[in-house]
């Protein structure tokens, strides 16, 4: 394999926090689409993104190594203002935050997700409360 075969090396400790550091630097400078390097877990957070209407595409790519997820970002027609507000991680590798159905706050009264790891898999705090499940609370996203 060539040098110029690698497109993307990225060493990250923590990958959650550049994916949604990749989102939010193409919605600042107005990119339509998004490379992102792959992971099971960065697949299921762009899954749950879309169902919740927050971008417009995406599409998984095999054809390197890791993989890669192009993302079409969403932006408002006539303000050009992005779906996406804010994404804000939580817990990180220093610090973990976990918490219990109970414990879920509202985010923007209801118009903002929490993407929660759970034992059930990775989902909203909306499909964990319905499900009585709590866990780690990934990011929060309005």
């Amino acid at each position: 394999m060539a040098i110029a075969d690698i497109k993307y090396i990225t060493m990250t400790t923590d990958p959650i926090a550049d994916f949604l550091t990749r989102i939010r630097n193409a919605q600042m400078a107005g990119h339509r689409i998004v490379e992102i390097p792959a992971s099971n877990l960065k697949k299921r957070i762009t899954e749950i993104l879309y169902s919740q209407g927050y971008i417009l595409k995406y599409k998984f790519e095999d054809d390197t190594r890791q993989g890669m997820i192009k993302i079409a970002l969403k932006y408002d027609l006539q303000t050009k203002e992005p779906a996406i507000r804010t994404m804000e991680r939580v817990s990180r590798p220093g610090l973990r935050h976990y918490a219990r159905p109970t414990e879920f706050r509202r985010m923007k009264n209801g118009l903002g997700i929490a993407i929660l790891s759970t034992s059930k898999g990775v989902m909203t705090d909306k499909d964990a409360k319905a499900q009585n499940v709590g866990g780690e609370v990934l990011c929060y996203v309005y």
